[in-house]
């Protein structure tokens, strides 16, 4: 029977009191924008996967920084394209890589920046996997070492974070133990420890040219049909030493972001990759949605779910929302 006495749409009446009641929380703070840096002279090109995203080199970076700085976005997580490419990614740890050349000069043009590096070696390597090769397949434990020198390399360039991508087993322990080892014990690690081989990725391995020569990446990235392994990833990623897990992707992984934040008391992020991003383009370029409507709600559902840190290609027009309180 209906009671008239509770009137669940009291609290829905006007704008005003609809904020104030709001369950869920966010600021530009928690955003984290994805940005490519290319090697070379003059580039500031378009993805064409990614609309409105964009290949910078070094020299180009003042353009990225102006954007920032627009809107407001202070974080950002930086993917290298080295010109030259070998089969085992040494580019990765060279002091004069790609994306070490990019922290020095965001360091130069937005001190306040804080800089994340992605630490893997897919975009280094030949053969397009995220590690040292023994035939076919990725040899575990001889890429940790790897690993660790790209991480103590973009440590030493100025990151401020790195975050290891590439789901090996025991890279965060290889990573923290050679950061402690050289003075660098401040810096944290923020883990993909939930990383899926997932088909929402088409459109970073075009914009990051990381696509594998052959085979695919199953044998390192999860299973997207296993939530209890998801968690043994995360728990272990936690007693390694990571300082901010990561579940990726975000939509399509709500329920595991949840599971997450109820588990661990770390703080936790959420990649809202490249396919989500390129769908929520296609479409409103096709009429079929209101893409801003799109991106405000998919980014409320990820914290919702209880992320507290979301990497988004939508951080700078997310910030501007934030900031008018369309959400947050």
């Amino acid at each position: 029977m209906f009671d008239k006495t509770i009137r669940m749409r009291r609290l829905r009446s006007g704008d005003t009191v609809r904020r104030m009641v709001r369950e869920t929380r966010v600021s530009p703070d928690s955003l984290v924008y994805p940005v490519f840096i290319a090697e070379g002279e003059h580039i500031f090109r378009e993805i064409p996967s990614l609309p409105n995203q964009f290949h910078y080199s070094p020299d180009e970076l003042e353009r990225l920084t102006e954007r920032l700085q627009n809107h407001g976005v202070s974080r950002v997580l930086l993917f290298g394209l080295p010109a030259q490419k070998d089969e085992c990614g040494s580019s990765a740890w060279d002091e004069n890589g790609i994306v070490q050349q990019g922290i020095r000069r965001l360091r130069e043009l937005m001190p306040e920046l804080y800089i994340i590096t992605d630490v893997c070696m897919c975009e280094y390597t030949s053969h397009g996997h995220c590690g040292i090769l023994c035939g076919h397949e990725v040899d575990n434990d001889r890429t940790l070492e790897c690993l660790s020198d790209i991480a103590l390399s973009h440590a030493r360039a100025g990151a401020d974070m790195v975050a290891p991508s590439d789901m090996m087993d025991g890279r965060v322990a290889a990573i923290r133990e050679k950061l402690d080892q050289n003075g660098f014990c401040n810096i944290p690690i923020m883990a993909y420890s939930a990383k899926f081989a997932s088909s929402f990725y088409g459109p970073f391995r075009e914009a990051a040219g990381s696509a594998p020569a052959f085979g695919d990446r199953r044998a390192y990235q999860m299973d997207w049909h296993n939530a209890r392994e998801a968690m043994r990833e995360c728990a272990l990623d936690v007693q390694e030493g990571a300082d901010i897990i990561m579940v990726k992707p975000a939509l399509a992984y709500l329920d595991l972001i949840h599971e997450a934040q109820t588990r661990f008391d770390l703080p936790l992020a959420a990649y809202a990759v490249s396919g989500e991003y390129a769908m929520v383009k296609a479409a409103a370029a096709a009429g079929l949605i209101d893409e801003h409507g799109v991106m405000c709600e998919s980014a409320v559902a990820v914290f919702r779910a209880g992320a507290d840190i979301l990497i988004t290609y939508y951080a700078c027009e997310l910030a501007d929302a934030m900031r008018r309180g369309e959400i947050g």
